[in-house]
C-alpha cells in the first residue's frame, strides 16, 4: 500500500481532515516555509488530533542538535531534511532525505537511508515547489529504494503516478490546499481515495 503524506499543516482543522481522511503521516514545516510554524504552535495542534498517523518535521540545514529537541519535544517519528544535509545525519528518529530532480537527473541517493523523497528543484526555494517533473526519471530508484513522490501532486494526478513509479508513498502540500496554508478537506479526502484506488 502506497503511503500517504499530508505536509504543511498549519492549523488543526487541517490536521484533523487528513487524520480523519486517513494519511499514514502529518507533515509539519519547522523550517524557511511559507507553511513554517513553531513547535509550540504544533503542540497545540497535536493536542486535537486523533491518534494514527505518523508524525514529521521537515527542516532546512538546522543543526542536528535544534532538529533532535524539537523532534523529541513533539514526539516526532520522522525528520525530513529539504537542506543540503549530508548522509549520515544524526537522529534518533527515522531521516528522510529530499532529493531535488533537476534536469531530468535524479540526485545520487547512496548514503541516505530508505525512505527518500524526491522533489523538483527550484532555483527561488529549497522546500517543496509544488511543480511537477517528469515522473518517469524516478523508475529505476522506486524498484531498488523506498521512495516517497513530491512535486506538484493533486487527486487528479496521483493515481498516473502511482500507476507509473509503484512508490512506497507520496507526500502532497499545495495540491490539497484552498490557498497557501488552508487546507481544503475535501481535496484531502479525494487525494487519499485516489492514492487507496491505486494501491
Amino acid at each position: 500500500m502506497t503511503l500517504v503524506k499530508i505536509c504543511g499543516i498549519c492549523d488543526v482543522e487541517a490536521g484533523i481532515a487528513a487524520a480523519e481522511a486517513g494519511a499514514d503521516i502529518l507533515g509539519f514545516h519547522f523550517c524557511d516555509s511559507a507553511r513554517r510554524i513553531s513547535p509550540e504552535e504544533a503542540v497545540k495542534i497535536l493536542d486535537e488530533l486523533p491518534e494514527g498517523p505518523a508524525l514529521a518535521g521537515v527542516f532546512i540545514d538546522q543543526s542536528p542538535a535544534e532538529v533532535g529537541v524539537i523532534a523529541e519535544f513533539l514526539g516526532l517519528d520522522i525528520v525530513q531534511l529539504h537542506g543540503s544535509e549530508k548522509p549520515g545525519f544524526p537522529s534518533e528518529q527515522i531521516v528522510m532525505k529530499a532529493l531535488k530532480v533537476r534536469d531530468g537527473v535524479v540526485p545520487d541517493a547512496e548514503g541516505w537511508p530508505d525512505p527518500v523523497l524526491l522533489d523538483s528543484w527550484s532555483e527561488d526555494g529549497r522546500g517543496g515547489t509544488g511543480r511537477t517533473w517528469n515522473w518517469e526519471v524516478a523508475e529505476a530508484l522506486t524498484v531498488t529504494r523506498k521512495v516517497f513522490v513530491a512535486g506538484g501532486l493533486t487527486p487528479l494526478n496521483v493515481g498516473g503516478v502511482i500507476r507509473r513509479l509503484r512508490p512506497h508513498g507520496v507526500d502532497v502540500s499545495s495540491g490539497v490546499e484552498k490557498e497557501p496554508r488552508v487546507k481544503d478537506p475535501a481535496k484531502i479526502a479525494a487525494f487519499i481515495e485516489a492514492v487507496r484506488a491505486e494501491s
